[in-house]
């Protein structure tokens, strides 16, 4: 798989404050639930793609290992129910509500 953000891979993420990391993910997954209601599944299948991609870059620059593990939690999440067989029973609302506070919480940071 290429890389799609890699400026942000060559170190701008890591500086970037933990909330508005999981904001951009959470930008990526919602574009990915977008393209799949309106049945675009290449597009989703890209979208998700980039959330997988800022979620391992989250990851790699991701100190502690409480956030670790609840990120990696998240990640297998995600990967079941984008491209598995959703066996943890996620919704598309699920994602928006886990989603949402890091928005919140990002924006209020600026």
């Amino acid at each position: 798989m290429s890389q799609q953000h890699k400026e942000l891979a060559a170190g701008r993420w890591g500086k970037m404050p933990f909330m508005e990391q999981m904001a951009n993910i959470g930008s990526e997954v919602e574009r990915a639930l977008n393209w799949k209601a309106k049945q675009d599944s290449d597009y989703s299948r890209q979208a998700f793609a980039r959330a997988l991609e800022l979620t391992d870059l989250t990851l790699d620059s991701t100190r502690g290992l409480a956030r670790r593990k609840e990120i990696a939690r998240m990640r297998e999440a995600l990967v079941d129910f984008f491209a598995g067989a959703n066996q943890f029973g996620s919704s598309d609302a699920s994602w928006r509500r886990y989603f949402l506070p890091f928005a919140y919480a990002a924006r209020r940071q600026h």
